[in-house]
């Protein structure tokens, strides 16, 4: 399994970072432009539609359709866990249908005295078999300037 990592230091604290996190808004206000995110739809742990916060369970269906070119790539991401504790605090979740043989997103957090480390984890494996697994760190090329500006922009909502 591939993995791609990324930590940054946001100057807001742990709370403000776990809250914004939590909640769709902060999947749509960290997707860059040029992804042309759809959300689709949002489900809490029992069904109910449009949760406040996301919690272990919660379904989340969108698509991207990147530059605007080409047919729109449905995803289906499901929070498998969520945990809070004294300074720290994680979720992860899990792709249950989309372009990719394998994604698990662990986004974890810590306090650090008044600021939050962001800590983004993701295990994936790209499609067709082991030519994908082959190819797999390539895929570092796309998830860099997206995870840079996801790290840039929660410091810009969030400091």
């Amino acid at each position: 399994m591939a993995v791609y990592q990324r930590r940054t230091r946001v100057a807001a604290s742990l709370d403000d970072v776990w809250d914004f996190h939590s909640r769709v808004r902060g999947l749509e206000s960290l997707t860059p432009g040029w992804l042309r995110l759809r959300i689709e739809s949002v489900r809490g742990p029992g069904g109910a539609p449009d949760p406040e916060i996301l919690e272990a369970g919660s379904r989340i269906r969108a698509s991207v359709r990147p530059f605007g070119v080409g047919p729109r790539q449905r995803w289906t991401s499901i929070i498998t866990a969520r945990e809070r504790a004294d300074g720290a605090a994680y979720f992860r979740d899990e792709m249950a249908d989309g372009p990719f043989r394998h994604w698990e997103h662990t986004h974890r957090f810590f306090a650090d005295g008044a600021d939050t480390v962001v800590d983004d984890r993701v295990e994936y494996a790209l499609p067709f078999g082991s030519v994908g697994d082959a190819i797999a760190p390539l895929a570092r090329v796309g998830f860099a300037p997206m995870f840079r500006y996801r790290h840039r922009r929660t410091r810009e909502l969030l400091e």
